[in-house]
């Protein structure tokens, strides 16, 4: 089992409003406009799973599978090329504000390992970033 994990970002809301905003998926809508589309393309959102082709990979579908309020939201695929799990975790550190991390879980063999650790681990700290400048009002 393969993990990469992106760095701790700060996110200056509260743990709940960020909880409350990420653990429904419908919300992410807002961010579309921001990913360029040689990235990401065809995003498309539920309340539970999100759906988006990324170059050169292909489609990825994911589900939510578990919630637990306000700290963890658990992710698995139902559509990709190569099946993870994704965390998303969150703590609080003041009333107003709180941090998060993503962690991926991959049940792959050495060589794909080799081959996928570089962009996988620069995916991962891109959706974080991405994640840590959503308004969450």
């Amino acid at each position: 089992m393969a993990t990469f994990e992106s760095s701790v970002k700060q996110i200056p809301y509260a743990q709940q409003s960020v909880y409350e905003k990420l653990s429904d998926l419908n919300n992410l809508e807002q961010v579309k406009d921001n990913i360029p589309d040689d990235k990401a393309s065809e995003l498309e959102f539920t309340h539970d799973t999100l759906s988006l082709n990324v170059p050169p990979v292909g489609k990825i579908s994911l589900k939510i599978i578990e919630r637990e309020e306000p700290k963890t939201i658990k992710f698995e695929t139902l559509q990709s090329p190569m099946p993870f799990n994704l965390w998303i975790q969150l703590l609080p550190v003041t009333e107003s504000s709180s941090k998060m991390k993503l962690t991926i879980k991959a049940d792959m063999n050495p060589f794909l390992k080799m081959m996928v650790a570089k962009p996988l681990q620069e995916g991962i700290e891109k959706i974080a970033d991405m994640l840590a400048m959503v308004n969450y009002e």
